[in-house]
């Protein structure tokens, strides 16, 4: 239950983030034995490229603490939904921190919000709702793939999620949300490869006050059809963003600093012969990277008026 808030130590059943490089992480559950593949109870032994850890050491040990391997060392984080997005199994692609925090903003989620969202897939975005709206929001979130609704299901009980969100197996393109969500909604978030079905059953479930709804789709194609179904159904302030994240490279330049003193007078054979050191000045300077992330996928955000306004 290490998602559910701050914690120490490390107790028994944690899933505890195992850092290594920035580029390197795992998750793991701090549990002392496992079962192998003849189904009996083992001793768990964690390998990695640093070398193996005996998981029963980790009970106990306070969180942010350096712990030995054979070949190393790593360290043992609390994990946040950050952490867990670079970790998670992947059953689909998964959505990034990049894109993610465009979709919170945009959809104005906050604690006591409630949010539908289809489709769950690995749950990456899943988890970062479940933070903004706890304590006292909820999450219904929709697949249409039976194993993958059981996996996350099971993943958001044992993170200590499962009071907050609700995992449904359904087509919501044909079937929609159900009618108990019909005008319960704050927001609701569709990644879905035909996502404009859905739209008419996401106007039904949002509150009768309103409310915001955001499609990723990774085509254009997809985004334009979107576009058109949400003026269809009442929908205003439609924008189109893409996100892309750009990391600049900062650092110090010592730059000369130009003489100009030959401009206001001339110079006589005897300083002309004379060199004089150049004068530099340190600055810091900014410039873009050689390379950058490509495209992901583009956001359709829109806003659903109160009824009175429809």
């Amino acid at each position: 239950m290490s998602f559910a808030g701050p914690k120490d130590v490390i107790a028994q059943g944690d899933t505890v983030v195992l850092y290594l490089t920035p580029a390197l992480m795992h998750t793991i559950d701090a549990v002392p034995q496992i079962r192998n593949k003849k189904n009996e109870m083992i001793d768990y032994v964690f390998q990695t490229s640093f070398g193996a850890l005996k998981v029963c050491d980790l009970i106990g040990v306070r969180y942010g603490s350096k712990v030995q391997l054979t070949k190393g060392w790593a360290h043992v984080l609390q994990p946040n939904p950050e952490l867990w997005t670079q970790t998670l199994p992947h059953r689909t692609q998964i959505l990034y921190t990049p894109d993610i925090s465009m979709i919170l903003y945009q959809l104005e989620v906050r604690p006591g919000s409630i949010v539908i969202e289809s489709g769950t897939g690995s749950g990456s975005l899943s988890h970062y709702f479940l933070r903004a709206i706890r304590p006292s929001g909820h999450l219904h979130t929709f697949d249409f793939h039976e194993e993958r609704c059981a996996k996350a299901r099971e993943e958001f009980t044992a993170h200590g999620l499962g009071d907050n969100v609700t995992v449904r197996q359904r087509d919501v393109c044909e079937q929609g949300f159900g009618d108990e969500l019909d005008g319960k909604a704050d927001a609701v978030f569709l990644d879905l490869p035909a996502p404009q079905l859905a739209i008419p059953h996401a106007a039904k479930a949002l509150k009768n006050e309103g409310g915001r709804i955001c499609s990723f789709s990774p085509c254009i194609e997809q985004t334009m059809r979107v576009c058109e179904t949400l003026a269809k159904h009442g929908f205003t302030e439609v924008q189109n963003l893409e996100v892309l994240q750009i990391e600049d490279t900062v650092r110090t330049r010592n730059v000369p600093v130009m003489e100009l003193d030959f401009v206001k007078k001339k110079k006589t054979d005897t300083e002309k012969d004379t060199k004089t050191p150049r004068e530099t000045k340190k600055y810091i300077t900014s410039s873009a990277p050689h390379t950058m992330a490509g495209h992901t996928g583009y956001l359709t955000i829109a806003e659903l008026p109160p009824l009175f306004a429809r």
